[in-house]
């Protein structure tokens, strides 16, 4: 039935974000990323949406209890993400009946393994674009970390589920999502395994060089129309900040150099937010124990900055509120 309803997010009030925040790192080694959602919202985050006339909800933080799962070779803390990214895609759930564009603070990026089948749970025909300067297709198999925010897209997508054990503790998660459902953008560090899953399925992947190529904004129209040909489809954006060059994003644990300019970031959520078919973000590995006091706000800021643009702020100025009557020409004298 929600389904149903939701499916006709083409009527949606696109003023109403739900805001849940998930303060995860066992996806990964390196301590401090599950402070991310804390100095995002320190550093004013809901102000700044409220500026934009969004009706802003924020339903706290995923607080989880592992329960006793088995281990699976080459996956370091299986049970954590088990039990953290099943509570979050519930609440994704709950969020998306409520009527809300979903913002989901992380933590590491295997939390949007919860994320994305929340969505799809919900809106079932979903396009996914992967903001990242790494593909997260390696499987337990093919990992040289075992660190599971490098996962993400195998553990979802329909394609690759035969290619993993039993995962104990996983068994509510069950891929739904194609993975000619979602294409990549800011890539510059993919394994050889990743690649050839990349060409086997001919995945949309828009590395550096293709976006040096093509320019940003002709980037982002072709990775759209590969992945919602027909402008029908719920779109997921997962953006982990580290597709952004070290020099706008300094604060995260894999920092890749070359990477994505703020204003190339900006530019590729204005475009999606122009579709009016953006329902969920992930913005994701944030790590405040990574760098200086000026290198944390920088990382901050770019990540508020990425959000706003996808929820509405225009670099062109807001609108003026209706009811307000124009000003004359001479108050700018």
């Amino acid at each position: 039935m929600f389904r149903t309803i939701l499916r006709t997010f083409s009527t949606r009030k696109y003023n109403k974000v739900g805001l849940i925040g998930v303060p995860f790192e066992k996806g990964q080694q390196k301590k401090g990323v599950a402070l991310g959602p804390k100095v995002i919202r320190d550093a004013g985050l809901i102000k700044e949406l409220e500026v934009l006339g969004l009706d802003v909800k924020d339903y706290g933080d995923i607080v989880y209890k592992t329960v006793g799962t088995g281990d699976v070779n080459n996956m370091t803390h299986l049970k954590d993400v088990a039990a953290c990214t099943k509570l979050l895609s519930e609440q994704i759930q709950k969020i998306l009946i409520d009527d809300r564009c979903v913002l989901t603070l992380g933590g590491d990026h295997s939390v949007s393994v919860g994320t994305i089948d929340g969505h799809v749970q919900v809106m079932e025909d979903v396009a996914v674009l992967w903001i990242d300067a790494h593909a997260d297709l390696n499987t337990n198999k093919t990992s040289e970390s075992g660190n599971v925010h490098g996962m993400p897209v195998a553990l979802l997508t329909t394609e690759l589920s035969d290619y993993w054990p039993h995962l104990p503790g996983m068994d509510w998660q069950k891929p739904m999502l194609s993975i000619r459902n979602v294409a990549y953008i800011g890539l510059r560090s993919v394994d050889r395994y990743e690649r050839l899953v990349i060409e086997k399925f001919g995945i949309p992947a828009f590395g550096m060089e293709d976006v040096e190529r093509f320019g940003i904004h002709n980037t982002i129209s072709m990775a759209l129309d590969k992945i919602d040909p027909n402008g029908v489809k719920s779109l997921h954006v997962s953006f982990d900040i580290d597709s952004l060059d070290p020099l706008e994003a300094p604060s995260t644990g894999t920092a890749v150099r070359g990477g994505l300019s703020l204003r190339e970031a900006i530019h590729i959520m204005e475009e999606v937010h122009r579709t009016r078919r953006l329902n969920a973000i992930d913005l994701v590995e944030v790590n405040p124990h990574i760098g200086d006091q000026r290198d944390v706000k920088l990382t901050v800021e770019a990540a508020i900055y990425i959000i706003q643009a996808a929820l509405g702020y225009t670099r062109r100025g807001l609108k003026v509120p209706k009811g307000v009557t124009d000003m004359p020409l001479q108050t700018f004298k």
